[in-house]
């Protein structure tokens, strides 16, 4: 296990605290740091899930935002009435659950849409974050992951000690998007366009994981990356 030792506040990154969803608790102590917790990122196409699976593999414990998010649209839930008095009866499957291809198809061509889905969600989903990283690090957890597309749009990237983000190429992405996801040129430019610029994701991040490259090119990237921030 990596040494932990005790810290003032005032020796935390700021990002660890700057949050709505941080308890007030934690305000109040020092906190005992053994666990390092990692924020990975990056664009549709870039290779993120499959980053996340590479890190699981080498001992990280993984916290999907996917994941967070299907437990938040569970039915008759807070999050559940909300979204689905925000975008209507339509939204919903047979059996009451959310269709997110749907609700998907709606917010992704409209902005506006998309903000009021993400003011709805990311609150709720940062707090159910929170308590699955202080359940980890009860358990003694060496490393957690929080692997999530929208962590700087939603902010989480204050509850953790660093960001890791794929990156590849834009075309590259286009090609895979249409390969995998059977989508158009032209769809994919506009999912691509949905999400934060290259740019800024790049420039947030504390360590990138470039892939665009085949599979063994991004498992060793991993490792390597791997190797220099988890001390055995």
């Amino acid at each position: 296990m990596r040494p932990g030792k005790w810290v003032s506040l005032k020796d935390v990154p700021k990002r660890l605290f700057e949050t709505a969803c941080t308890y007030a608790t934690l305000i109040e102590r020092a906190v005992y740091l053994e666990m390092l917790v990692i924020g990975l990122t990056g664009g549709i196409g870039t290779g993120k899930s499959e980053a996340a699976r590479q890190l699981e593999a080498l001992g990280a414990s993984i916290i999907s935002a996917d994941q967070v998010g299907h437990e938040a649209y569970t039915p008759n839930t807070e999050a559940w009435e909300h979204v689905v008095l925000a975008f209507g009866d339509d939204i919903l499957q047979v059996d009451g659950e959310i269709d997110r291809r749907k609700l998907g198809t709606i917010v992704f061509s409209d902005p506006g849409q998309l903000d009021k889905l993400n003011q709805i969600m990311h609150p709720r989903m940062a707090r159910m974050v929170a308590d699955k990283i202080e359940a980890f690090r009860g358990q003694e957890t060496e490393v957690v992951v929080v692997e999530a597309a929208l962590l700087f749009e939603a902010g989480w990237d204050s509850l953790v000690e660093e960001v890791w983000v794929t990156d590849s190429p834009e075309q590259v992405i286009i090609e895979r998007l249409k390969l995998r996801n059977g989508m158009s040129e032209e769809e994919a430019r506009k999912r691509i366009s949905s999400q934060m610029g290259r740019t800024e994701r790049l420039e947030r991040s504390d360590y990138v994981i470039e892939n665009s490259g085949d599979m063994a090119a991004l498992v060793s990237t991993i490792k390597e990356l791997w190797n220099r921030r988890v001390p055995v």
